[in-house]
């Protein structure tokens, strides 16, 4: 399928400016970078130190970029520019809206939904799921294999990935005096708002005796472990791999590298960076970077890390 210039204008909702010849300029493919051809839609990532010879080179005709671009007469008279503030985050949602496949609500017969379970209509409910007493509103999707036991409540516009499982028990013993160890109970829930993604084989615990929480618009990366009573914070973001101990609270916007591993009952503010392989044993405040195993502040990590290379350098002398 073919689409031209007006097909992106009716989908842009933020200011554009329109430079060059539109007429008889269309796309029906997106490539990476290396495989564009004449029927491609391109874009330009103002960062690029090589933008400029990318505006000429490309074999594009229609590109999407932001006014740093010198878009020259020689130019623009064999190609189209759609000029934005954010080019990326405009290609995104014309490839999204053209070329990435709507799921049709519905609800596979193979899949075992609890009769005391609610879940919305507009909902598309993948092969093998099992759901147990739990609810799940509209516009959500949860994909082949996903498990969610009891009492889940999972918001608006959810997508939970293929093998996931949500509301396990979590990993909490008491030990009586012959030293066998009894479980702690697990009867609390978990509540996921509107417009969270979770990746496949992701495991959330259920919380103890209250609940596991994922805010609106917080984003799970595939093969991430998160314990009860968990709180992740809105906008937030759990790479792979990563594990959060039980009843760590992670504030707003906070980003969690891969692999990284926060200790239990720990504070990790908003607009925080956790470097990738962090240890993280101890709060961390607000709008800072923490790197290293046990994590420290990136000033005092890098400051160590110096510390030790000149510590080894003198010892090879």
């Amino acid at each position: 399928m073919t689409y031209n210039v007006e097909t992106i204008l009716e989908i842009l909702t933020d200011p554009f400016e329109l430079l060059g010849n539109k007429e008889d300029k269309w796309f029906s493919n997106v490539k990476p970078i290396k495989d564009i051809n004449a029927k491609s839609l391109d874009w330009i990532n103002p960062d690029n130190p090589n933008k400029q010879e990318i505006a000429i080179s490309s074999k594009a005709n229609i590109i999407i970029c932001d006014k740093s671009i010198d878009t020259n007469e020689g130019i623009k008279n064999n190609k189209c520019f759609i000029v934005v503030e954010n080019p990326k985050l405009t290609f995104v949602k014309v490839v999204n809206k053209l070329f990435v496949k709507n799921i049709q609500w519905g609800h596979d017969p193979s899949a075992i939904i609890s009769k005391d379970a609610s879940v919305h209509n507009n909902t598309y409910i993948g092969s093998f799921v099992k759901i147990g007493h739990s609810t799940i509103g509209e516009g959500s999707i949860i994909h082949d294999g996903c498990i969610i036991k009891d009492n889940v409540f999972i918001g608006n516009n959810v997508q939970i990935h293929s093998g996931s499982i949500i509301g396990t028990n979590g990993f909490g013993y008491v030990q009586d005096n012959n030293g066998e160890n009894i479980l702690f109970p697990h009867i609390g829930g978990i509540i996921i708002e509107d417009n969270v993604e979770i990746g496949s084989n992701t495991c959330i615990d259920r919380g103890s005796l209250g609940d596991t929480i994922i805010k609106e618009g917080a984003k799970i990366d595939n093969l991430v472990h998160i314990a009860h009573n968990v709180v992740i914070g809105k906008n937030s973001f759990i790479i792979a791999n990563a594990m959060i101990g039980g009843s760590t609270i992670i504030g707003d916007s906070t980003w969690v590298a891969p692999s990284a591993s926060l200790l239990n009952q720990i504070k990790i503010g908003d607009n925080v960076t956790l470097g990738v392989g962090s240890v993280v044993t101890k709060n961390v405040p607000d709008n800072e970077t923490w790197a290293g195993a046990p994590a420290k502040e990136l000033t005092e990590f890098i400051k160590i890390q110096k510390h030790i290379k000149s510590s080894i350098v003198d010892s090879e002398k």
